[in-house]
């Protein structure tokens, strides 16, 4: 079972930039750990902190209000490099749950919606359009409703968005990988009944 998603109502942090990848999302000191959550302190960590550890200040998520963010924006390629599923923790654990960009890195796309943040590919008008509302305080709460597919702004805009009737199912039920096998387990067991018909050298043994 993973996090289920169906409405989001979040301050939105724009950051403007392109093929972040997963080690500036978790620098790869921090994957020792398998627990999915502490993680969230160390997103973005090079680029939050300072050499002795302290806040960048300029740096989006240090500042009010979107050091809550539960949205981000972004550009191309976002999630390119190594695929370690540490990353989709670290923004988990940090809050952040939906993500827009105009590309993604296909498997931290898949990452992510394994584990229940949402992830919405718009045009680079829209993003540069989003990123210049999210950069205002009073303009930075968005709400994504995964049920119509759109993204509600604060003066009632609409922009709608299309992802896979799969992947949208993953959110909205909570089933993981597992579970979505495991709805098929009648049909499964019968195939393997039969599977010594047209393989008799599979031991019956094997038989589910």
């Amino acid at each position: 079972m993973t996090r289920i998603f169906t409405q989001l109502t979040s301050i939105a942090a724009p950051l403007p930039l392109n093929n972040v990848d997963t080690d500036k999302i978790l620098p790869g000191r921090f994957l020792k750990t398998i627990s999915r959550t502490g993680l969230g302190r160390a997103l973005f960590y090079n680029m939050r902190y300072n050499s002795t550890g302290d806040e960048q200040p300029n740096f989006i998520l240090n500042r009010s209000p979107w050091r809550n963010a539960g949205i981000l924006i972004t550009f191309d390629n976002f999630g390119c490099g190594s695929s370690r599923e540490h990353a989709p923790w670290a923004l988990m654990d940090f809050g952040i749950t939906c993500i827009i960009a105009t590309s993604f890195s296909d498997i931290f796309y898949n990452n992510c919606f394994k584990n229940g943040i949402l992830l919405i590919t718009l045009g680079r008008e829209e993003c540069e359009k989003l990123m210049t509302r999210a950069s205002t305080p009073a303009q930075a709460n968005f709400t994504i409703d995964l049920l119509s597919q759109i993204i509600i702004l604060d003066d009632g805009h609409n922009i709608p968005f299309t992802i896979s009737k799969e992947k949208r199912k993953t959110l909205l039920t909570g089933q993981d990988d597992i579970e979505t096998t495991l709805a098929y387990l009648s049909d499964i067991k019968s195939l393997e009944k039969k599977r010594p018909g047209w393989m008799p050298h599979i031991s019956k043994d094997l038989i589910l």
